[in-house]
């Protein structure tokens, strides 16, 4: 079975004594019917109504699997169809996950409006960019007016503070129709701290260990064969009904699951089923921190199967080798190696000790058979920016070189490349985390969670914005008006160059790690990175160097200032400060 449909008004409450429908200012009793089902005793006709479950004599509650909030996610939920909208892609044959490029947004603050509909506006500037997918951040229903997205309380509801599941079904329309494939991040590890009315009906949570954010799902307890569905069928939703394209998966380290198959092998092999149904690719992406390749090793090798997973370690190189920042987990990625071992090898932590965490972490990829695209890479995302204490993006405080190199490292590695919304003119706008949670002690806990994570990072708590400010909130908008700038529209350019420059020339997307080779200097910190074909040459330092290098022709160059190539000799070439250049190899 790929998807189960379920008749309409059923509800899951196993240990209930007796449960009502409510619907509108009536109710109807419902009955008892297999495994801990309930139905209502008598048909029941209802469209556009808003209704809601009386469990035990409590309540109402929202449906668990209600589509719409329109009044927020304390109150009661509204039908909602999704087969009466009428698509226009029945042309889209969808994008695969090797050889493209991502594009992570935050709907509320990628426009000024922060609705569906606003950022169709935008998606000319992402196809010019040569995006292939944009990466939403999650959109399923929290309570509050404005939030990240990690503080969902009802997985199959679309927030209605972006435009409802209407406007998202739109949205996917329309990038469909400007040759964008949509990521829907999608959160299974745990619920928001508000609004989460799912124990009053059953077991979904477990009362083991929890995780960072809370009480784990019960994905291996008593009753577990119910909320694994009630995931499974999540997912199967968003690709069917909204015709996405694939998922990105928070945080899969904190899925709890002891059971033979685990749930996130259970969700490739449910998701391969409907993908051959409908005749186009769909992916499964893990956010992870675990540095283990099992979770994108095929499952005939014994693997979950998922596509692709993020790569911290990609970040963490990239980062240090431009800042020098070397606080917290950032210490171990200090020397340039640590980015030349990243580049050739996947993870930097692959069975070596962390400091940061005081013990062995990571198992190494199989290089031999791995390929590199199934890691998604950033110099930059909401996490590695958000999770900062000011929530300060690299273009703040990188000159223009800099922020060109991490680009280039980004899109001309062979990895999965992913921009975070703004990156690609050197954003200077923060993005923080904010939320907008109504209970005065819910918001005073979270800001004084955040203080408490960044002490360990060595980092000022007293310049930690207070997350329930309305102004840290629109703080984060980006400012569209940075591109009338020559500096942002020279680097606009350069990452247009870069995507143009990965789809001529097949190197630069060549997934075999074999065919990538690397020399750094740590003294004089350049880096040359052999594509193939094609070599990147980059110096990271403040001083103009001479590195050895046979290249000839020239591909792409990017310097501060003036030209990037300062001399050319018989096998090296005089690069200036923060500067890079890309050109044919001369073996």
């Amino acid at each position: 079975m790929i998807r189960r449909h379920r008749e309409p008004f059923t509800v899951w409450a196993p240990n209930a004594e007796r449960v009502e429908l409510v619907l509108g200012d009536s109710s109807a009793e419902m009955t008892r019917g297999t495994d801990g089902w309930w139905v209502p005793a008598s048909d029941v006709v209802a469209s556009d109504s808003d209704y809601g479950y009386r469990i035990d004599g409590a309540g109402p509650f929202p449906d668990p699997r209600s589509r719409r909030q329109p009044n927020g996610v304390h109150e009661l939920s509204r039908t909602f169809d999704p087969t009466e909208y009428r698509w226009n892609d029945s042309a889209w044959s969808g994008r695969q996950l090797g050889g493209a490029v991502i594009y992570e947004m935050h709907i509320g603050t990628f426009t000024p409006e922060g609705t569906f509909d606003s950022a169709l506006a935008k998606l000319d500037h992402l196809v010019d960019l040569g995006i292939d997918f944009v990466e939403v951040l999650p959109v399923n229903a929290f309570n509050g007016t404005h939030n990240w997205g990690y503080d969902g309380v009802l997985w199959y509801a679309v927030s209605e503070s972006y435009g409802g599941p209407a406007g998202y079904q739109r949205f996917v329309d329309a990038c469909h129709a400007a040759g964008l494939g949509v990521i829907q991040d999608v959160v299974y590890n745990h619920l928001g701290p508000s609004g989460n009315y799912l124990p009053n009906f059953g077991p979904y949570l477990t009362d083991g260990p929890g995780n960072t954010w809370g009480s784990s799902i019960n994905l291996d307890g008593e009753h577990s064969d119910t909320v694994r569905e009630y995931i499974l069928e999540n997912v199967l939703m968003w690709l069917d009904d909204y015709h996405v394209d694939g998922l990105r998966l928070d945080a899969v380290h904190a899925l709890v699951d002891s059971r033979a198959t685990h749930l996130l092998e259970e969700m490739a092999t449910r998701v391969a089923a409907l993908s051959a149904a409908v005749r186009r690719p769909l992916s499964l992406i893990a956010e992870s921190d675990l540095n283990d390749p099992t979770l994108i090793t095929p499952r005939e090798a014994n693997g979950y199967g998922l596509d692709g997973q993020w790569s911290d370690d990609f970040h963490h190189a990239v980062h240090v080798a431009l800042t020098r920042e070397t606080t917290g987990y950032y210490a171990d990625f200090e020397p340039l190696s640590a980015l030349a071992k990243v580049l050739t090898r996947g993870f930097f932590h692959d069975g070596t000790f962390s400091s940061f965490r005081g013990r062995t972490h990571g198992r190494a990829i199989d290089t031999q058979r791995m390929p590199s695209w199934r890691l998604v890479v950033a110099n930059q995302n909401h996490d590695q920016i958000g999770n900062r204490a000011t929530g300060d993006r690299l273009g703040a405080t990188l000159d223009p070189g800099q922020l060109a190199i991490a680009a280039t490292l980004t899109l001309a590695s062979g990895f999965t490349p992913m921009l975070f919304m703004g990156e690609e003119w050197g954003a200077k706008t923060p993005w923080q985390f904010f939320t907008s949670h109504p209970e005065p002690e819910l918001g005073k806990a979270t800001a004084e969670g955040r203080i408490a994570e960044f002490e360990r990072m060595g980092w000022d708590p007293n310049v930690v914005p207070d997350p329930q400010e309305l102004s840290t909130f629109e703080n984060s908008k980006l400012d569209w008006n940075e591109l009338e700038s020559v500096d942002s529209a020279r680097l606009l350019d350069w990452y247009k160059e870069l995507t143009a420059l990965r789809r001529a020339r097949p190197d630069l997307v060549d997934p075999r790690f074999g065919a990538t080779g690397v020399e750094v200097d740590e003294d004089e910190r350049w880096l040359v990175l052999r594509r193939g074909s094609v070599a990147v040459v980059i110096n990271f330092d403040e001083e103009e160097h001479t590195i050895p290098a046979r290249v000839g022709g020239e591909l792409l160059s990017f310097a501060s200032d003036g030209d990037a190539v300062r001399g050319r000799h018989d096998s090296a070439i005089t690069l200036a400060p923060h500067a890079v250049l890309i050109a044919e190899f001369l073996a």
